[in-house]
């Protein structure tokens, strides 16, 4: 059973900084798109940042208002990707998810269709 789990999430100030870890389970960790999606309520979730877990197929990607201040990574060894987070603003506050899709590249962007597995989330709280 494939299993996607968010940790990191938490409380920051303004300008401060978070990191977000996102560990798969039950599945190939290699040759997938992985994500990293927000939510607030009442709104729909938005693709921040992906990156694919194999040896090639592209650079990570970014929302435009993520690029400079939000950077995605893994950690191969652990099965692990990360996304860190500096200079953090209230309008970043949301529920932030992980999402993989097997395949040989990332071809689905940020469309949410686009990815089978689906952590269950880690809130991000961020105060001015």
């Amino acid at each position: 059973q494939v299993a996607l789990m968010e940790s990191g999430g938490g409380s920051a100030q303004a300008g401060g900084s978070l990191r977000l870890s996102c560990v798969g389970s039950g599945y190939s960790y290699s040759n997938n798109c992985v994500a990293w999606f927000r939510q607030v309520p009442g709104k729909q979730r938005e693709g921040v940042a992906g990156m694919y877990t194999g040896t090639s197929a592209g650079s990570p990607f970014y929302k435009a208002s993520a690029k400079g201040r939000f950077t995605i990574s893994q950690d191969w060894s652990k099965k692990t990707v990360y996304l860190q987070m500096n200079s953090l603003q209230p309008e970043d506050t949301a529920m932030y998810y992980c999402a993989a899709e097997n395949g040989p590249y990332c071809d689905g962007g940020f469309s949410t269709r686009s990815y089978t597995y689906w952590g269950q989330g880690t809130q991000v709280t961020v105060s001015s």
